[in-house]
């Protein structure tokens, strides 16, 4: 017996309520992650030159050889631990762009914990959405 989703048919209305309050933490995201990024910078060291943030289905973020830093926005839904997690992972590709054993102990010199951030964002990261935080806190996504 196959299952089905309720599917939720979102108005144009609701759509646009959506839009607009994806783009207000997608603002909070980028303060967030400005404000982080250069705290555990001044503890790894290394150069970016940018900061972007995206809607991204399979990353948290990335580091280019260009030394562009990317995060993902469904992070300002996550614990602050986990996003901070996710912010020192990326600043330290600044100095090892691999995942070898130094990379990883310079992510565990920053933040001896991080398998337990790493750990969360595999079981919960698929719970990162817009339309799961409001429903957690009582605000319906439909009108």
């Amino acid at each position: 017996m196959n299952e089905q989703k309720n599917i939720i048919r979102l108005t144009q209305a609701e759509i646009k309520r959506l839009e607009i309050l994806e783009k207000r933490y997608k603002n909070a995201a980028r303060a967030r992650f400005e404000a982080r990024t250069a705290y555990y910078h001044a503890i790894t060291g290394g150069h970016y030159t940018s900061i972007t943030i995206r809607d991204q289905k399979t990353r948290w973020g990335s580091c280019s050889s260009r030394g562009t830093l990317s995060f993902n926005y469904r992070l300002i839904f996550a614990p602050p631990k986990v996003l901070d997690y996710v912010v020192v992972h990326e600043l330290c590709h600044l100095t090892h762009m691999n995942h070898s054993k130094d990379f990883w102990n310079m992510v565990a010199s920053v933040m001896p914990d991080y398998k337990v951030c790493k750990n969360w964002l595999k079981e919960h990261g698929h719970e990162l959405a817009i339309e799961n935080y409001l429903q957690k806190r009582g605000i319906s996504v439909t009108l």
